[in-house]
């Protein structure tokens, strides 16, 4: 994953220090409504199926075009209560990525699975993930056009061996930075040693709007990026992701996650904290931010 270079820089953490970071209750102030490892959560989320027509279809897109976007799915969550902890976070000088140590962000993950294993067959969560609060009134933007992986995340039959899923949390429109795509068979470097020249003909550029309970699968090869926000922006784009990959190949990024349980409250600290230094290069961090970061990776769980 990268993210573009304008993205804002967060501000101090202040008075919270490390020993307040690892508390629970400082967390569950953020968010009084969400759950932090609460264990019927996850294991009752439920799944989305689709039939044996639709994963073929599915698959058949994801080879010819690199993506595919499903709508109206019921997630069985209150989107409101997780896009108020995000702003919540945000407002609070925190990166939104740790909206990531309550249980409800994992759920549509989860609620996923039938098709991750209809693409990948066995499958591994990398240790890959963020959530966005793309806001218009700070005239921010989303990521730059980048492919996740490229050509090495394909198999010759342009088959995925690794995938991103994207949520929308709110509505994302062209105004607050929906996702923009080129599609595999209009991108002339595709899946190709060229791939990081970007040589595509501008009306082959597909705008992806969508709405809350949407969600996008497409696989680390295929160029997005998104959108720079607007003054006429109504909302800011509250996002998340997520990356995949198959069980039966090398890492392609350690640790390697089970997709199937359910990550402890210290699990999900250090895994932000990893997140928060490995994107660190493509937008300005704070010392402040950094060390906390840091010292989690140390913190003896």
């Amino acid at each position: 994953m990268l993210q573009s270079r304008e993205q804002p820089t967060f501000s101090p953490f202040g008075a919270i220090d490390l020993s307040r970071l690892t508390d629970r209750a400082m967390w569950a102030a953020f968010a009084p409504s969400l759950h932090i490892e609460d264990p019927t959560i996850l294991p009752r989320a439920g799944l989305v199926i689709f039939n044996d027509d639709q994963s073929r279809g599915v698959q058949e897109q994801i080879r010819k075009e690199g993506y595919f976007q499903a709508t109206n799915v019921t997630w069985g969550l209150d989107l409101g209560l997780m896009v108020e902890a995000v702003h919540t976070l945000s407002a609070a000088g925190l990166p939104p990525v740790f909206a990531f140590l309550f249980d409800e962000f994992w759920v549509p993950f989860r609620k996923l699975a039938p098709i991750y294993q209809a693409l990948l067959g066995n499958y591994a969560m990398l240790p890959d993930f963020w959530v966005w609060n793309v806001d218009p009134k700070r005239a921010e933007s989303g990521w730059a056009p980048h492919r996740d992986k490229g050509l090495i995340s394909l198999f010759p039959d342009g088959s995925p061996k690794s995938i991103t899923t994207w949520i929308p949390l709110t509505t994302a429109t062209p105004l607050n930075g929906c996702m923009y795509i080129v599609p595999a068979q209009y991108d002339r470097t595709y899946g190709t040693p060229q791939e990081n020249t970007h040589t595509f003909d501008m009306q082959s550029i597909r705008a992806l709007p969508c709405n809350p309970g949407d969600f996008f699968i497409w696989n680390q090869a295929v160029l997005h990026w998104g959108g720079r926000t607007a003054p006429q922006g109504q909302e800011s784009r509250v996002s998340m992701a997520v990356e995949f990959q198959r069980g039966d190949l090398p890492s392609f990024h350690d640790p390697l996650i089970n997709p199937h349980v359910t990550l402890p409250f210290p699990a999900r600290l250090k895994l932000i904290g990893m997140q928060i230094l490995q994107y660190r290069h493509m937008y300005k961090i704070l010392p402040e931010v950094e060390k906390i970061a840091v010292e989690l990776q140390h913190w003896k769980m």
